[in-house]
């Protein structure tokens, strides 16, 4: 049997950390064994959702790389397939129609509440052999409910949590079409996966409870056609914060896309949630390829995963060594763009990139750290204070006389620095940190032979002379 997983979102918001997490792992079942990964939009809350969230979530998808080989599917439009469906399950039995106003069924539940009972469906329009039913009431359109099995339990060998039984006895007589005659989200759901063949069903462990419902439709459904079967399920564990508490914004329960906005690659977010609650060995940085070989579901933690941005930011940090530098210019010159710097010929955006690339976490950190080669930089005041004292200006002004003579390398302003320092009895960095102050604006850089090396002579002398004024 061919494999074929789905990730199927509701479009009530964008596409977050763990929502991606779940479509990754579905995407890696399929890859590995040769199947189909479909993507399906579960759009049916109509209030809630939005063609905007569709979008972000189309748009997370595309960025993260996680291709789909059918889809997208909207359940909007398969309205016709769910009453067909509904209609085959009232001819065969599996569902009937219940005439229980929204008054008596709020009614019911205070009741079941007050006497301490789990609230649930009473049965009142359940047929059954013998059972006679009320009349039908001429006021009311009926909403259409699931016959539920009331004996025995349901049993599935969840792929992450193990064997999962839950007593029929627990579970009521569920709607699956409301009064108006939509149908609602386990049906829909149902309908879909046998529908599409769906043979793993991968998906967080806020759906177990929907679990034995959704089978025992299956079921249903498979007594009318013995072609539907009954996929598997794994559920993933939640995703918690580095506190031990619930996903929050403050954590990264951000849209993917805020990822992108913030200077993180896909392939860096992706490898850190491969990581979240999968293992293989020791392996901390690898490629999807290589996941997708590696996958499987015997090495999902079925506990809680924990959300480190920390560990992201090192998982980052190494992706951007090794990226190309065509792509990282390109990416930078718009990050930078967003802070009205346009990039010019000179310094060369490549060379000052490879200066900063070992040295950040994030794009955003990179085109912070070397915007002052695209403008002047605003001199920080405390630095200046420090390090830009009465004694050092006259040092300073006889470098100048030395820089201006020299071949611009940084072999040689290294060496005009040092005659300096050796001049005057001081040490390197009581040059080079007021150096740095004037030329960069802060007291932190790389080399400063190289920093004054690619920002040009003319550069160098004209922000020295203004800084010295």
């Amino acid at each position: 049997m061919t494999v074929r997983t789905r990730f199927a979102p509701s479009p009530t918001g964008f596409l977050h950390i763990g929502g991606a997490r779940t479509a990754l792992f579905s995407w890696a079942f399929a890859k590995k064994h040769a199947g189909q990964f479909i993507l399906r939009i579960e759009d049916t809350d109509v209030a809630r959702s939005t063609p905007e969230a569709v979008q972000a979530i189309l748009d997370g998808m595309h960025w993260l790389g996680l291709d789909y080989d059918e889809g997208p599917f909207y359940q909007m439009q398969r309205m016709d397939r769910y009453k067909q469906v509904i209609q085959t399950m009232l001819d065969a039995g599996s569902a009937y129609y219940c005439y229980s106003s929204k008054e008596e069924l709020d009614a019911l539940r205070e009741q079941q509440m007050a006497n301490k009972q789990k609230p649930r469906y009473d049965g009142k329009w359940r047929p059954e052999a013998g059972k006679v039913l009320p009349d039908v009431p001429q006021d009311i359109q009926p909403a259409i409910r699931f016959k539920n099995p009331q004996a025995g339990v349901v049993v599935w060998d969840d792929l992450v949590k193990g064997r999962i039984e839950i007593a029929n006895a627990e579970l009521d007589d569920l709607i699956i079409a409301r009064a108006d005659g939509t149908p609602t989200y386990n049906f829909c759901v149902v309908v879909d996966d046998s529908d599409m063949g769906i043979t793993q069903v991968i998906r967080g462990d806020d759906h177990v409870n929907n679990t034995p419902r959704q089978i025992n439709m299956l079921m249903a459904l498979a007594a009318i056609d013995a072609n539907i079967k009954v996929p598997q399920y794994a559920h993933l564990s939640m995703i918690l914060g580095s506190d031990g508490q619930k996903l929050s914004k403050r954590h990264g329960a951000v849209s993917v896309m805020q990822y992108d906005d913030d200077g993180y690659l896909p392939e860096a977010v992706l490898n850190y949630l491969a990581r979240l609650g999968w293992s293989h060995g020791d392996d901390e940085i690898f490629s999807m390829q290589q996941f997708a070989e590696w996958f499987d579901l015997d090495h999902i933690t079925p506990s809680a995963a924990q959300f480190n941005t920390e560990k992201l930011n090192w998982i980052n940090a190494h992706y951007i060594k090794q990226a190309d530098n065509a792509y990282l210019v390109a990416d930078i010159t718009k990050r930078l763009a967003k802070l009205n710097i346009a990039v010019s010929d000179q310094p060369n955006l490549s060379s000052v990139i490879d200066l900063y690339k070992e040295r950040i976490n994030t794009l955003n950190e990179l085109a912070a750290n070397i915007a002052y080669f695209y403008q002047k930089p605003v001199i920080d005041e405390v630095a200046s204070e420090k390090h830009l004292t009465a004694d050092i200006k006259p040092v300073i002004a006889s470098l100048v006389e030395s820089l201006q003579s020299i071949d611009w390398q940084a072999e040689l302003i290294h060496q005009a620095i040092n005659d300096v320092v050796t001049q005057y009895q001081l040490k390197f960095p009581k040059v080079a940190m007021p150096l740095r102050v004037m030329l960069t604006g802060i007291a932190q850089s790389p080399s400063i032979d190289q920093v004054m090396a690619l920002l040009g002579k003319d550069e160098v002398l004209a922000r020295i002379k203004s800084a010295m004024n």
